[in-house]
């Protein structure tokens, strides 16, 4: 019989990545970008992955970004490591906002840049209604499943409101929090293990 255990190692919970999920990193991944963040995935198929880090705000409004843009008070976050000179958006605006990429139960990707602004002047758009990232985070093909395997990330979901919530300080505990008490080692680990 075994007698070790790794309280660290995920294993699965049965969810498997898809567009809409939500990729929790393990606490010991020591990476600027993902170091115990949330991943929304707006695309995963054959070709790669796309998301955008949920839980990584900067101090900056989105009109101090992009010149010309309408003042809003919606903050933007990073999005991830990849192309973090470009801005991105996801929303529930649906069809309101033309050439939107519908992603997951009332949350859209993108979409027609110059009637975003034009909405944003006429005051048709609330800060909970849409989210900005500086770059996004992608992967090759296979290269999520390898990280999977290799027990980086946790998939799991999340409602629209919370995904569409700017104030993200917590979210990487609470999401923990309501997936069980199998995570708890998780939540207390310090995130430096040599300080412990």
């Amino acid at each position: 019989m075994n007698s070790e255990i790794d309280f660290f190692k995920i294993g699965t919970n049965g969810i498997t990545p898809q567009k809409g999920r939500i990729l929790v990193a393990e606490p010991f991944l020591n990476d600027i970008y993902f170091k115990r963040s949330i991943v929304f995935l707006t695309e995963y198929n054959k070709e790669g992955s796309i998301g955008f880090v949920l839980n990584k705000p900067v101090n900056l409004k989105i009109n101090e970004v992009i010149n010309d843009f309408p003042s809003f008070d919606c903050n933007i976050s990073i999005g991830g490591p990849v192309s973090t000179n470009t801005v991105h958006y996801i929303h529930t605006l649906g069809e309101m906002l033309p050439k939107s990429v519908p992603v997951y139960n009332n949350i859209f990707w993108g979409g027609d840049f110059e009637t975003l602004k034009d909405m944003i002047r006429g005051g048709i758009i609330q800060k909970n209604q849409i989210r900005f990232f500086l770059g996004y985070s992608g992967w090759v093909p296979n290269q999520l499943e390898e990280e999977l395997s290799q027990n980086s990330w946790l998939v799991t979901s999340m409602e629209t409101d919370k995904i569409m919530n700017n104030n993200m300080n917590d979210i990487w505990k609470e999401v923990l929090k309501n997936l069980g008490s199998k995570y708890k080692m998780w939540i207390n680990s310090p995130e430096n293990p040599s300080l412990n």
